[in-house]
């Protein structure tokens, strides 16, 4: 008879001295690269199941952790999708552009927000009621934290403008450096869809820069000033 039978372990147990490995999916995570993981598990959660069938345990069993550890950090869905929509709108615009011109940053800046942004505008409208039935906060607050900060990049891009002379910068408030990014927002809201170029050069040209520019700018199609 062998004796090899004697050190062999049963189904289901680790031979002695040995450590059982655990599948790289499930490796132990922490700190920010945990926190990622379980972001990135409930987008891909609400893309799969949609907002009505969202659950803290359907992403828990998708991030393979337990719903307490998500309950840690989110005590309801409407916050963790919106910490979700949030993580996948930071995506959308890494840095401010850099195009030489107030009108080129500013306009690729709204081609990438929109582009970006439209399937995160349809998530927060079905978010908005469930989310302001368990926290009480307003829509404008859902808003601010659910739609990554563009103040930053809008802020960057209307600094460069300044240095290069091209706004006046005692025309500027904080309602007209947003006026581009919040006009954007509500036609995604309104349409659920990316935004048409035409709509966002009509921003831009004959909304945005009149407000802020030195001087006037001759659109396309108008005429000068007449000689008479």
């Amino acid at each position: 008879m062998s004796r090899a039978t004697a050190s062999t372990p049963a189904p289901g147990k680790t031979a002695p001295g040995k450590v059982k490995q655990r599948p790289p999916s499930a490796q132990r995570r922490r700190g920010a690269a945990l926190d990622e993981a379980l972001l990135e598990a409930a987008w891909e959660e609400l893309g799969a199941v949609g907002y009505s069938r969202f659950t803290l345990d359907g992403v828990a069993a998708r991030a393979r952790t337990s719903r307490p550890v998500l309950a840690r950090r989110w005590p309801n869905r409407a916050e963790l999708v919106i910490a979700a929509v949030r993580h996948h709108s930071s995506l959308v615009v890494e840095a401010a552009p850099d195009t030489g011109t107030l009108r080129g940053d500013v306009l690729t800046l709204l081609r990438q927000f929109s582009d970006g942004a439209s399937e995160i505008i349809g998530v927060l409208t079905f978010v908005l009621a469930d989310y302001f039935s368990a926290t009480g906060r307003p829509p404008a607050q859902i808003r601010e934290q659910a739609i990554a900060d563009r103040g930053s990049v809008m802020a960057t891009i209307i600094d460069r403008a300044v240095e290069r002379g091209e706004i006046d910068p005692d025309r500027l408030t904080a309602h007209i450096v947003s006026l581009p990014v919040d006009l954007v927002r509500h036609d995604l809201i309104m349409n659920h869809a990316p935004v048409p170029d035409e709509t966002l050069i009509e921003i831009v040209d004959r909304i945005f820069l009149p407000l802020v520019e030195r001087r006037p700018r001759k659109l396309p199609g108008e005429a000068g000033p007449s000689s008479a």
